[in-house]
């Protein structure tokens, strides 16, 4: 069982995010029965590398002195599994926002969606979407988007070490993708469908790894509460 003390010095804390719980939510969580459980005025506590609300997985938690590793975290590799519907784009290139163009998909085969996944492998330019948290002259940039405002946003460099399409079901393709830090998988989804010549969003996106650290051990915020408050 933990301990005060445990939580002071640091923790790293392996979370299953749930969907449409912000990763502020579930840090907050965390913090609120920390908190409670040890009667604490405050307590270090920070995520290493934010989920959106429509993904779930892995959410890596610190406490403590070991808040100091978040970036050291945040720059591990990540792996994702999930789910493009082709044919199909949205503003956000996710289900925040509405379809707002359809494309045809009748040419789509499974060899041309097989082959178009070589060409993202390797180092590669990417545009992150409008709809992100990065910040423009001090303002998030989904807060602009979301104003209407035309946001120039510049490509960056990443890199997509592993891409497999996993099932086939069209409109809906499933896929697993390892990938450096700073890589947008609603990005991934946009230019995969651009490339297939039939325009794509992202449907379903969950974290299973950041570098040696599995979803598999992971607890929701709602039994890690539950469990350090039985204790």
């Amino acid at each position: 069982m933990k301990t005060k003390d445990d939580f002071l010095n640091g923790q790293i804390l392996l979370i299953d995010k749930p969907l449409e719980w912000s990763s502020f939510q579930a840090v907050n969580a965390l913090k609120w029965a920390i908190r409670k459980k040890f009667d604490l005025k405050k307590i270090k506590i920070g995520h290493a590398g934010t989920l959106d609300p429509l993904a779930t997985g892995l959410l890596i938690i610190c406490t403590g002195k070991f808040t100091k590793k978040i970036p050291e975290l945040q720059g591990q590799v990540k792996e994702y599994t999930g789910t493009f519907t082709l044919g199909a784009t949205t503003p956000s290139y996710d289900l925040e926002t509405e379809v707002d163009q359809s494309y045809p998909t009748e040419h789509i085969t499974e060899e041309l969606i097989q082959a178009t996944t070589e060409q993202f492998l390797g180092e590669i330019e990417q545009v992150p979407p409008i709809f992100s948290a990065l910040k423009k002259d001090g303002k998030r940039m989904y807060e602009l988007a979301r104003e209407g405002k035309k946001v120039e946003v510049k490509p960056r460099t990443i890199q997509i070490l592993e891409f497999e399409i996993t099932k086939i079901n069209l409109p809906k393709i499933d896929f697993r993708v390892v990938c450096s830090k700073g890589t947008y998988i609603r990005s991934l989804a946009h230019d995969f469908g651009r490339a297939l010549q039939s325009g794509a969003h992202l449907s379903a996106l969950r974290r299973t790894k950041i570098g040696d650290f599995n979803v598999c051990n992971a607890v929701s915020p709602i039994t890690f509460k539950e469990n350090l408050m039985s204790k």
